[in-house]
């Protein structure tokens, strides 16, 4: 059986590097006691072959192979444009 890979929507933080772009990930977490929501984040770096992703854009990528020591994930598509 195969597992399904991990699916994360975030913004783009940073596209300098060529061929990867910085991804800020949110997540809201609630307490297990006070019930309070706080939002936490999570920076992932991914691949993108075409650099098509800009920074502020709002991507979604997915598990993949590594493709360096720090990038897991691979650009899926852009779910909205907001160029800088």
């Amino acid at each position: 059986m195969r597992s399904r890979k991990r699916v994360l929507r975030g913004v783009v933080t940073s596209d300098k590097m060529d061929k990867t772009i910085v991804v800020q990930v949110e997540r809201i977490k609630t307490d297990a006691i006070l019930k309070k929501r706080s939002k936490t984040y999570k920076k992932f770096k991914a691949h993108d072959e075409s650099n098509a992703a800009k920074e502020g854009d709002i991507v979604s990528i997915v598990e993949s192979r590594p493709f360096s020591k720090t990038t897991r994930f691979k650009l899926r598509n852009i779910i909205e444009k907001r160029g800088s």
